[in-house]
């Protein structure tokens, strides 16, 4: 399955629960396989504290998100985040409100607004310093632009590289995502 390939490619760092939560593009060919797809990932993952969502969709393209919620409610309760997220246009601060939200947002933008990041786990210095460089002027580059924890953020980095190693290399050899995925 398509979807699963991409949850291993995309999403092991959160199927491991080292990360809040990652994004990626799917193609599908009917709206029908999409919805029964998601349905049954989410029931399958679902007990072990994974949820899928489609944040946006343009043609047969679907923008997926893979999150922990008890994560992502975390991040969004973390010093500063709601204040910044409120510049934005987010009032409250529980996962689903967010999430909302942050589907308008794409919608609105027509791309990504820059504040998603945080919904990914990226550090708020971070996504700060993305928007006020305008992209530019980074310390380093991996998952994302680092303006902040250089140090903290490479070891991150490789953690992150080494969890998709192992995953794809586990998966290849017959495990399952809903085996790969730890329950948290």
């Amino acid at each position: 399955m398509l979807l699963e390939r991409h949850l291993i490619e995309y999403c092991s760092p959160t199927l491991a629960s080292l990360k809040t939560a990652n994004l990626f593009n799917h193609s599908f060919t009917s709206e029908d396989e999409l919805r029964c797809q998601l349905e049954y990932l989410n029931l399958q993952l679902g007990e072990k504290g994974i949820s899928l969502i489609e944040l946006y969709r343009r043609g047969n393209k679907a923008l997926i998100y893979v999150y922990r919620k008890s994560h992502l409610m975390k991040d969004l309760n973390r010093p500063g985040v709601s204040r910044f997220l409120k510049k934005y246009g987010y009032e409250e601060m529980d996962v689903d409100h967010a999430l909302d939200r942050l589907k308008i947002r794409l919608k609105e933008e027509g791309g990504f607004p820059h504040e998603i990041g945080l919904f990914l786990g990226y550090p708020l210095g971070d996504v700060i310093g993305f928007i006020k460089n305008s992209g530019k002027n980074c310390k380093c580059l991996g998952c994302w632009k680092v303006y902040c924890n250089e140090c903290e953020a490479v070891k991150t980095f490789a953690r992150y590289q080494k969890c998709r190693t192992i995953y794809s290399r586990l998966w290849r050899n017959g495990r399952s995502v809903w085996q790969l995925t730890v329950a948290a």
